[in-house]
């Protein structure tokens, strides 16, 4: 499974890629607004920093409007991926995306047959949000095992991308189902660290290494 980190901060960016097992960014109109910067400016620094796929979002919502936009982002970096919305016109934008060449994301995916669609228009990943799902009441992960199912079935080369992550939960449960790509905030991803065994057993090693004669 991919990590990717959803992320505009430029630091923690960094810092999960540090880390060794990031994949990829993901980023949105409101995380880039909580930056303060311009959303270009944005976009190159986190492109320079990581070489995975970095999906930027359209803000338009017609067909001709996101495809003028994403044709402005696509030319940023060749791993930019264009975010698009999961409407009709999102799907028509997709659609000549895909032919021109330029890969996208589509986001905002809340049922199977929407992220069927999304396959069948040609999309490089769908992003399903099993948070808010799992905040009106409904069970996010089970909209993931049916994406999963139905991809499998007819072998749709467009991967699932879990989206909306709360906790490490989310993400056990995604990798058990085979789920592509994990798109997952930094405060999520610093606790798939932490185990209390963890720090227990590594404070008892060093306070044993203390007695070793140096």
């Amino acid at each position: 499974m991919k990590f990717f980190i959803d992320s505009a901060d430029i630091k923690e960016i960094r810092e999960a890629h540090a880390m060794g097992f990031l994949d990829g960014v993901t980023t949105n109109p409101s995380l880039v607004s909580r930056t303060g910067r311009k959303f270009i400016d944005v976009l190159h620094d986190i492109c320079e920093a990581v070489k995975g796929p970095v999906s930027a979002e359209v803000t338009a919502v017609d067909r001709d409007g996101m495809l003028r936009e994403a044709r402005v982002l696509a030319k940023v970096a060749p791993n930019i991926v264009v975010k698009v919305p999961l409407i009709a016109d999102g799907l028509k934008a997709v659609k000549v995306l895909t032919e021109e060449g330029i890969r996208t994301n589509v986001t905002l995916c809340f049922s199977p047959l929407q992220a069927l669609l999304a396959a069948k228009v040609g999309a490089a990943y769908v992003s399903p949000f099993v948070g808010r799902l799992d905040d009106i009441g409904h069970d996010g992960m089970a909209l993931i095992a049916e994406i999963q199912t139905i991809y499998r079935n007819y072998h749709l080369p467009t991967e699932v991308l879990v989206a909306s992550i709360r906790t490490p939960t989310h993400i056990r449960q995604a990798a058990l189902m085979g789920a592509d790509v994990c798109t997952v905030p930094f405060a999520v991803m610093e606790r798939l660290l932490a185990h209390p065994l963890t720090d227990k057993g590594l404070a008892a090693f060093l306070k044993d290494w203390e007695k070793v004669p140096k």
